[in-house]
C-alpha cells in the first residue's frame, strides 16, 4: 500500500505528542510500505506555498511552507493556495490510503480532494482542532475557561486573543515593502526581549477581525471534513464521545488507544527522598505547569520537581514560570531528544500531567507507564480512564488539590511504589501498525460508501 500521512507540523523542529506518535506509526509501516508524510510548516524566510522535500529517520516528508498569508479567517481553514498544492502532493504521491492526524495548517478540504481521487480516509483524533479555532484545546486562556461547549461568540473573542491571530496579523507585515527585514527584527525580539516580542503580537492580533457568523462557517466546514472521512479512531473514549457530539456518526468512530516504541527500561529502586516530581511536555498554558508550581510552593517535606520541555517555545509562558518558581526546589532542564526519554523518566518517582484541557490519551502518560513510573493527573477528558489503577487524579485548576494528593507521597515514599505496581500494560507500535494495516486494508477491499449529498 502507499499512505499519506498528514499532520500540521512535524520533527525535528517539533516534537509534541501527536508528532512523535505519527512518525512512530510511518515508520512502522515503511517496513512493509511505501509511506510518506506531508506536514506544514512556518518559515518566513521562503514564500508562502512553498513545497520541500526531506527525509526525517527515513520517512519521506513533503513539507509545505504555511506562513499565514491569509486574506480572511476562511484561508486559516480551507485556502485555495494550500489546497493547490495539497492537491500536487497528492498527484505526486497517489496515496491509497489518507492517513489524517491533524488539518491544523493545512485544509479541511484534504479529505474531499483525497476521496475525489479515489483515495481511502481515515483519522486519529489527536485533539479539537476542527471544532476550536485556536489551537484544539477548547481553552479560552485569557478568561481561564475550558470550553465544555463551543459557543461561537466566546470563540471569536478566544481567537482573536490567541497566536494564530497574530500570526495572521504579522503576515500582513511580511506582505509590506521591507516586511522580512521587521520578520527577522521580530524573530530577534522573541529570543532576547520576549515581553516586546509580545507587545508587538497582541498589537498584530487585535488587528484581525473574527465574527461569531465566522466560526458558524468554519464549524460547518469541519463537520463537512468529517463526512469525507471513511474510519475514525478515537484514541480514548472521551474524545470519541465528543466528536460524536458534534456530528461524526458513531458508526465510524473505533476507540483503540495509541502504540509505542518498545522501551528498554531497568527495574526501578523504591523512592527515597527528596521525591522526584516531574512534568515532561510543552510548557504551555493549558498544559498547566503553573499549576504544579504553585502546589510546590504548598508542599512540605523533602522533594524537588524536574520541569523537562523546551522554554524557548513560548518563552512568555516559560519567563512567568521561573519567577513563580523562584525559591522552590523547582529546577528547569529544557526539551530532550527522543532518544534521552528513557534518562528523564528514570529521573522521576512520579509524573504529573496538570493539563487543563480535555487531554486525550497524552504520550506521556504511556511513556512514563513503560518506564515504570506513576503518574498523578488531572481529572479531565481521557487522563481518567488512561491512568487506571496506575496513578491518581486530582481536580484540574487547583492547587491546592494537586498538592493534597502529592504530599502523602513525599510523607511516605513507598506509596508510590504501591502505586506502581497497578501500572498498565503499553500497546506496542509493531501492534498497533498491524492494526492500521487492518483497517486500511478493509477500507480498501469495500466499495466506497455514499456520500451527503451525493447521488450513487
Amino acid at each position: 500500500m502507499r499512505v499519506l500521512h498528514a499532520i500540521h507540523d512535524f520533527l525535528p523542529r517539533h516534537r509534541a505528542g501527536s508528532e512523535i506518535y505519527a512518525l512512530n506509526l510511518a515508520r512502522t509501516l515503511g517496513a512493509r510500505h511505501d509511506v510518506f508524510v506531508v506536514a506544514a510548516e512556518y518559515d518566513p524566510s521562503t514564500a508562502h506555498g512553498t513545497l520541500r522535500w526531506r527525509s526525517v529517520e527515513g520517512v519521506t516528508v513533503v513539507e509545505l511552507v504555511n506562513n499565514w498569508e491569509f486574506d480572511g479567517f476562511a484561508d486559516t481553514y480551507a485556502s485555495p493556495r494550500i489546497n493547490a498544492q495539497l492537491e500536487h502532493v497528492l498527484d505526486a504521491i497517489r496515496p491509497d490510503v489518507l492517513h489524517v492526524h491533524n488539518l491544523l495548517n493545512l485544509s479541511f478540504d484534504l479529505p474531499r480532494l483525497a476521496q475525489a481521487r479515489g483515495v481511502a480516509v481515515v483519522a486519529t483524533l489527536h485533539d479539537y482542532t476542527p471544532i476550536c479555532a485556536s489551537g484544539g484545546q477548547r481553552v479560552h486562556v485569557s478568561e481561564a475557561y475550558v470550553c465544555h461547549e463551543i459557543d461561537p461568540v466566546r470563540c471569536s473573542r478566544c481567537f482573536a486573543e490567541s497566536p494564530f491571530a497574530a500570526q495572521m496579523g504579522a503576515s500582513r507585515v511580511l506582505r509590506r515593502p521591507g516586511g522580512r527585514l521587521a520578520a527577522r527584527g521580530t524573530h530577534w525580539l522573541r529570543r532576547h526581549l520576549p515581553a516586546a516580542a509580545g507587545a508587538l503580537s497582541h498589537r498584530a492580533a487585535r488587528a484581525v477581525e473574527v465574527t461569531p457568523a465566522d466560526v458558524r462557517v468554519r464549524l460547518a466546514s469541519a463537520r463537512g471534513a468529517f463526512d469525507n472521512i471513511d474510519w475514525f479512531v478515537a484514541p480514548s473514549a472521551a474524545i470519541g464521545a465528543e466528536f460524536e457530539r458534534h456530528g461524526v456518526s458513531s458508526a465510524r468512530v473505533e476507540v483503540s488507544d495509541y502504540g509505542f516504541a518498545a522501551a528498554v527500561t531497568a527495574p526501578r529502586d523504591p523512592a527515597v527522598p527528596p521525591i522526584r516530581i516531574g512534568f515532561v511536555g510543552t510548557l504551555v498554558w493549558h498544559k498547566g505547569v503553573h499549576v504544579l508550581v504553585e502546589a510546590a510552593r504548598l508542599l512540605t517535606g523533602a522533594f524537588v520537581v524536574h520541569v523537562h520541555g523546551d522554554t524557548a517555545t513560548f518563552p512568555s509562558y516559560s519567563g512567568r514560570l521561573r519567577q513563580a518558581s523562584a525559591g522552590l526546589p523547582v529546577t528547569f532542564h529544557g526539551g530532550f531528544d527522543r532518544a534521552q526519554a528513557g534518562d528523564v523518566y528514570a529521573g522521576l518517582d512520579l509524573l504529573v500531567v496538570p493539563s487543563l484541557w480535555p487531554e486525550n490519551s497524552p504520550l506521556v502518560i504511556h511513556e512514563a507507564f513503560m518506564a515504570g513510573v506513576p503518574v498523578v493527573g488531572a481529572d479531565i477528558g481521557g487522563i481518567p480512564a488512561l491512568v487506571g489503577s496506575g496513578g491518581a487524579l486530582y481536580d484540574p485548576f487547583s492547587a491546592p488539590a494537586l498538592a493534597a494528593r502529592l504530599q502523602p507521597f513525599i510523607d511516605d515514599p513507598a506509596a508510590i511504589g504501591r502505586l506502581a505496581a497497578g501500572i498498565p500494560a503499553v500497546k506496542s507500535i509493531e501492534a498497533d501498525g498491524r492494526q492500521w494495516e487492518e483497517r486500511y486494508a478493509r477500507l480498501l477491499e469495500r466499495p466506497a460508501p455514499p456520500r451527503p449529498g451525493v447521488r450513487t
